[in-house]
């Protein structure tokens, strides 16, 4: 007798309002570690943006957008980045003496 593909969607169907839990945090330990200064510099190349001249012919102009482009990069790696596998989870083999 088959399955009824009805029944086994309201069985697995979370109930209207009922939010599944979150298993693990956005960031991990590493990823934060990387988010700050990341966001540091995005700050500060924001800051030295405002020191440009018109003609962009400064030290400033050049700066800025390096600095900026580091900085959403450092955010976008500490997205994706986790954290390391705990040692003790991995078992290795000892060399024999």
């Amino acid at each position: 007798m088959a399955k009824n593909p009805r029944r086994l969607q309201q069985k697995t169907a979370a109930k209207v309002g009922e939010a599944k839990p979150n298993r693990r945090p956005l960031l991990s330990r590493r990823g934060k570690k990387c988010f700050a200064p990341g966001a540091g510099l995005v700050i500060l190349g924001f800051w030295i943006l405002t020191l440009t001249d018109p003609a962009g012919q400064n030290w400033a102009s050049t700066l800025s957008p390096a600095l900026l482009v580091a900085g959403y990069g450092l955010i976008g790696i500490a997205i994706v980045l986790r954290d390391p596998i705990e040692s003790a989870a991995v078992p290795t083999a000892e060399p024999e003496a």
